[in-house]
């Protein structure tokens, strides 16, 4: 049945991957979006499309990369963004074994969305090989934009803000086009004082003093611990780490007594409503979800790899300072200060992802409507879609 025969607007479909949170947290708010504007959507799992073996080890192997030889993703990040040819047989390789990926895209998509770089290089292989005539967009779920990010056959690159969108153009990423994150609007300020003061007792924190949330991720990576004990020693401030899935790390936190530690939180924005200032390792979907609870950030003893890259670029931006040592974290826990706020401001206003998103899908399906029942025009289509996108990027 055709999207017009179902009554819904049209079908999108999303490519994601359950790598830590950070890309199926953005799938996720898009998809929900889009439906709200009539589109059927459909997500998937990159790591589905993979060979079985494939799919499971993947996230494996980056997680114990990261918790026992962290270097090793800085040197291999590095050494691919420094060598292209490198990059592209990495992103080839994948993109051959996720060859199911054509299989699992409905007959009439109007786009398909990349929430992971590996997933873009798969459609765009999907692209060349003629299985797959609509455009394909990558959100970039990252301030900073690494090489493998940038697949020559998408046709639309979403970057967060215009220091993302810088890096991505220099890659030569295709019409990249800023937009704000796409952040649940569940995540916002306290609206009172009486709210704050809820979301404390909710979560058992006295409701006088000042609190700084530690996230590192759903896998609660990198040097955790240390950096809890080093917002307690600075006095004042008492830190309260979220260790995602990693309960040996909120064992530790809890024996050593230097601050209140989670497990999996399921209601994340109470708990930033709960709390003064956000100090990450990572730069992902945390940081954004902060910004938009109005939340200063800190990114500090940041992961190797893209978690320095985007303490780079999220201080480059003026929207959290990289903080390199405890001195440092010291002064800028006593001023905790907000000038963020204006930044911050200006990161949300941008356009909405899923606007940009549905008006490519509907000018691509205006492409098709000259083509007869059951075919499909390609050119017109193709046609369509350099037309929008000329548009688009001189408005932009």
């Amino acid at each position: 049945m055709t999207a017009e025969g179902s009554g819904v607007r049209g079908r999108i479909a999303i490519v994601s991957a359950s790598v830590g949170a950070g890309h199926d947290g953005a799938a996720r708010e898009l998809a929900e979006r889009l439906e709200a504007e009539g589109y059927e959507v459909q997500r998937h799992d990159f790591l589905d499309l993979l060979p079985g073996w494939l799919g499971r080890a993947l996230p494996r192997a980056y997680e114990k990369q990261l918790s026992a030889v962290p270097w090793t993703w800085d040197w291999l990040l590095g050494f691919l963004q420094l060598f292209p040819l490198a990059a592209r047989a990495v992103t080839g390789m994948f993109a051959f074994a996720a060859r199911r990926s054509w299989g699992v895209l409905p007959a009439d998509v109007q786009c398909v969305v990349s929430t992971y770089p590996l997933a873009s290089h798969a459609l765009g292989r999907l692209k060349r090989k003629g299985r797959l005539d609509a455009p394909i967009v990558t959100y970039l779920t990252d301030m900073s934009v690494h090489r493998l990010w940038v697949a020559k056959d998408a046709e639309v690159h979403l970057a967060l803000h215009p220091v993302a969108a810088e890096q991505a153009e220099r890659l030569n990423a295709r019409n990249v086009t800023i937009v704000a994150p796409a952040v649940g609007p569940v995540f916002r300020p306290a609206r009172n004082e009486a709210e704050r003061v809820a979301a404390r007792r909710k979560f058992g924190l006295p409701e006088i003093g000042r609190y700084a949330l530690v996230v590192a991720g759903s896998w609660g990576a990198g040097e955790v611990e240390e950096a809890a004990r080093e917002i307690a020693l600075s006095g004042g401030v008492m830190p309260v780490v979220v260790c995602g899935r990693n309960e040996a790390l909120r064992q530790r936190v809890e024996r050593a007594k230097v601050g209140i530690a989670f497990g999996w939180i399921d209601d994340m924005p109470t708990l930033m409503r709960a709390c003064d200032v956000v100090v990450q390792n990572a730069g992902g979907l945390s940081s954004l979800e902060a910004f938009a609870t109005d939340l200063p950030v800190l990114s500090y003893r940041c992961l190797p790899g893209h978690g320095r890259t985007n303490a780079k670029a999220l201080d480059r931006a003026g929207l959290a300072p990289w903080i390199h040592t405890q001195g440092q974290l010291e002064v800028a826990l006593a001023r905790l200060t907000r000038d963020h706020q204006d930044s911050t401001a200006e990161l949300f206003s941008a356009q909405d992802p899923s606007t940009v998103i549905s008006d490519l899908a509907k000018h691509t399906e205006s492409g098709r409507s000259g083509s007869a029942p059951g075919t499909r025009s390609r050119a017109a289509a193709w046609t369509a879609r350099r037309q929008w996108v000329g548009r688009n990027r001189a408005a932009s």
